[in-house]
């Protein structure tokens, strides 16, 4: 039997299902979100970590789109000034590709669709006197630059579900929803990690590649349309940093679709993505070899020294869930937009979350929960917009200017220790290490700056329970540690998630 009713069950801890919860949470609306796995555990951890107004969609004529997604780069950049940060954007010019005209009237949009607050405008740039022309071929002597912001997708997802919690939300992983039905006009959803049942007066259905399984179980609506989604893969690769390679590139590849080589945890460079369709389970998706081949003939048509298969450290793949309403068959064209399908006819309220991107993940919170205005009175207006993520609120600092106070106020811990501490959790940072007098009073190292206080925070605060969890997604330590590590630090830090 269920415990109580919860106004909102969000199904899928995603960063949709996360930012969903926490605007409700904080206008005031009971919410139990469930994720069946880790939060953030499948496509929101496998994107090319940008928040990015999307230059290419305007060849396909997505301005709302874009113009919503430059927009937010500016609110999330004020809003979590800790994980995302300014990138500068290099667009070497290969004549064989769009035109130079093209290019300058994409850009011009790309500046002026939406106000620009702390990013830079579009340039024009010789690339045999611009740094970023180093690493570049010879032969590219001009380019442009713009301006987007990187992020730390993971962290992203987990700080709208710690900020749901501090709201009031109640947030469960490996929570799988098993059935969902009505009982005197509530939705009860079974769950398999409980004897118990969640109880709901309106759900939404934000379980990204699993969005139609999910509104399979969904009893009362056999006869309803099923929402559709086209399944793209998606796949990166990671390499060392490639020499004088501090910015980031977006390279025009010879079918017309994009690839990124972008700065990544410091001496990386991370390229991507691929677009591929996909059938199976997403969480077993991964790049096939084909895929990495691709990826480095890309990079290697515009880099000057040719990158191997031998090169590549790390690789992964995630699954995208398009709207396929249109049903468009090149997947580069399906549209990166969200669509939100609403039941309300005869039953308690059901919203089906289709499609979306990280960057426009607030706005289609916002555009979500209107729908459930009506059903109830008492939620409260305002929006997230101005408020930080936790540990985003510097005092109105940039990163730089807080880490600045804050290295000299923990002066007794190594200062590249300290900002990548601080690079994950911002102000909560400094719960971490209170009461230390030095870094051996964190507990056992486990290497790239992760200690045993760190791992027992993330237990504790941010629902880490695997190895998995800590070393892939609340940090990116795994990429740190040889191969031939990983399994032998997963194992010390399983042990310390069971002991914590």
């Amino acid at each position: 039997m269920a415990d109580q009713i919860y106004d909102l069950l969000v199904i899928g801890g995603g960063i949709n299902g996360a930012g969903i919860a926490a605007d409700a949470a904080m206008r005031g609306l009971s919410v139990f979100l469930a994720e069946a796995e880790d939060l953030g555990g499948a496509t929101s951890s496998a994107s090319s970590k940008l928040i990015h107004g999307g230059l290419r969609y305007l060849e396909h004529f997505e301005f709302r789109l874009v113009r919503e997604a430059l927009g937010e780069r500016e609110v999330l950049l004020a809003k979590a000034p800790h994980i995302i940060r300014p990138m500068r954007f290099v667009l070497p010019q290969d004549p064989g590709m769009r035109s130079e005209l093209m290019m300058r009237a994409g850009l011009f949009l790309y500046d002026h669709l939406a106000t620009r607050k702390s990013l830079g405008a579009s340039h024009a740039i010789d690339l045999r006197r611009d740094p970023a022309g180093a690493p570049l071929k010879h032969e590219l002597t001009r380019g442009f630059t713009y301006w987007d912001c990187a992020v730390d997708d993971s962290r992203l997802v987990v700080l709208n579900a710690i900020g749901a919690r501090e709201a009031g939300a109640r947030i469960e992983t490996q929570a799988r929803v098993t059935g969902l039905k009505i009982e005197n006009g509530i939705w009860t959803a079974a769950l398999n990690n409980s004897a118990r049942s969640i109880a709901a007066r309106a759900v939404v259905n934000a379980a990204g590649p699993w969005i139609a399984n999910v509104a399979a179980l969904a009893e009362s609506l056999q006869h309803a349309p099923r929402p559709t989604v086209r399944l793209v893969k998606g796949s990166h690769i990671v390499v060392p940093r490639v020499s004088g390679a501090g910015d980031a590139y977006t390279f025009q590849n010879r079918d017309g679709r994009i690839v990124f080589a972008l700065p990544y945890e410091q001496t990386f460079t991370l390229i991507g993505t691929t677009e591929e369709a996909f059938a199976g389970n997403p969480r077993n998706a991964a790049p096939s070899r084909e895929e990495e081949d691709y990826l480095l003939e890309a990079a290697n048509r515009f880099f000057r020294h040719p990158l191997t298969r031998g090169d590549i450290v790390w690789s992964f793949a995630g699954v995208r869930p398009l709207d396929d309403e249109d049903g468009n068959e090149n997947a580069s064209a399906v549209s990166r937009d969200y669509r939100l399908e609403f039941h309300a006819t005869n039953t308690p309220p059901l919203l089906h979350v289709v499609g979306g991107k990280i960057t426009t993940y607030r706005k289609l919170a916002e555009a979500a929960l209107k729908f459930f205005e009506s059903y109830f009175p008492k939620m409260r207006g305002g929006s997230t917009r101005t408020s930080p993520l936790p540990g985003g609120n510097l005092g109105g600092r940039t990163f730089d200017q807080w880490f600045e106070a804050f290295a000299r106020e923990n002066s007794r811990f190594d200062a590249l220790f300290l900002r990548q501490l601080a690079r994950r959790h911002g102000t909560r940072a400094s719960k971490i290490i209170a009461g230390a007098a030095s870094a051996k009073d964190l507990g056992e190292d486990f290497g790239g700056g992760l200690t045993a206080r760190e791992v027992a925070y993330l237990k504790s605060e941010e629902w880490a329970k695997t190895a998995g969890d800590v070393l892939w997604r609340r940090t990116k330590i795994g990429l740190h540690l040889a191969p031939d590590e990983r399994t032998r630090v997963a194992g010390r830090v399983q042990a310390c998630l069971d002991k914590s």
